[in-house]
C-alpha cells in the first residue's frame, strides 16, 4: 500500500460527481435497499444497512431517500431482486481495473461494462484475472486543512483506534484497516473529535501501473464511461496517473 493514495483519485472524481448527484443517489439507493433486504431494515442490527446508510451521508443524500429506500426493501410483496456483481478487466498498457455493481438485469449490466471497455482500449477479463491485485481495506481520509495536529499525534490515535496503517502528505491523513477492524476504527476517531472527510470498505492494489501518457484520455474515458452506468457502484484500479 506505501505509496498509493487514493486522495488524488477522491479529488479527481468528485467534481464530476458532483455534476451527477442525482445519479449517485439512484445508485446509493440500491445499495441501501439491498442491504436492507437482505439484513433487515435496522441499521443498528444489519452491518451492511449501517455501512450503505453512513456512506450515503457523507455523499449528503437527504434522510427522506435513506428511509424511502428503507421502507421500499422492507415492505411485503415491494420492489426488485437486485444482485452483486464484479467485472475484472484491463485498461490501456495492462492496467488492472474491478467493477463493482448491483444489478437486476445481468445481461444489460454485462453488456454496458463490455461496451464500456471495448470502446475505449480495454478488454473483460476471466474471473479472477485481476482480483488477487487489490486488498479488501478500510479506508478513512482526514483533510489536514485547519487541523492542528502533527503526523506523531495521529499516528497514536490511529494504533489506539486499531487502524492498520498510516499515509501522510500536506493534504490528508490517510488511514488503512482491516475491513473487519472498519467501523470501530472510524467510529474510535469520530468519538476522538476527527472529522472524517470520507471512510469506506474499498479496494486497494498492491501496485500501480503508469498510464503511457497518450493513454490517459482513453483510460478516464473509459473509468467515466463505467462509473456513469446506473448499474455500476464502484471502479477501482491500480493505474498511476
Amino acid at each position: 500500500m506505501s505509496g498509493h493514495s487514493k486522495w488524488s483519485n477522491i479529488q479527481h472524481r468528485k467534481g464530476a460527481q458532483d455534476a451527477k448527484r442525482g445519479k449517485i443517489f439512484q445508485k446509493l439507493s440500491k445499495e441501501i435497499y439491498k442491504a436492507a433486504k437482505d439484513g433487515g431494515g435496522d441499521p443498528e442490527t444489519n452491518a451492511a444497512l449501517r455501512l450503505a446508510v453512513d456512506k450515503a451521508k457523507s455523499n449528503n443524500m437527504p434522510n427522506d431517500n435513506v428511509d424511502r429506500a428503507i421502507k421500499r426493501a422492507t415492505d411485503a410483496g415491494q420492489g426488485d431482486n437486485f444482485v452483486e456483481v464484479m467485472y475484472e478487466g484491463y485498461g490501456p498498457n495492462g492496467i488492472a481495473v474491478l467493477v463493482e455493481g448491483l444489478t437486476d438485469n445481468l445481461n444489460r449490466t454485462s453488456t454496458n461494462v463490455k461496451v464500456a471497455f471495448n470502446k475505449n482500449g480495454g478488454s473483460l477479463g476471466e474471473k479472477g484475472s485481476v482480483n488477487y491485485m487489490f486488498d479488501r481495506k478500510g479506508y478513512i481520509a482526514i483533510d489536514r486543512e485547519g487541523l492542528d495536529v502533527d503526523e506523531d499525534t495521529m499516528l497514536m490515535s490511529v494504533l489506539e483506534a486499531g487502524g492498520e496503517e498510516l499515509e501522510t502528505s500536506d493534504e490528508v491523513f490517510e488511514i488503512y484497516t482491516e475491513p473487519q477492524d472498519f467501523t470501530d476504527v472510524r467510529d474510535a476517531l469520530t468519538a476522538a473529535g476527527y472529522t472524517l472527510d470520507q471512510a469506506e470498505l474499498t479496494m486497494v492494489p498492491q501496485t500501480t501501473v503508469a498510464v503511457p501518457e497518450d493513454k490517459i484520455q482513453t483510460f478516464k474515458n473509459m473509468i467515466d464511461a463505467l462509473e456513469d452506468d446506473d448499474d455500476v457502484s464502484e471502479v477501482y484500479h491500480n493505474a498511476e496517473i
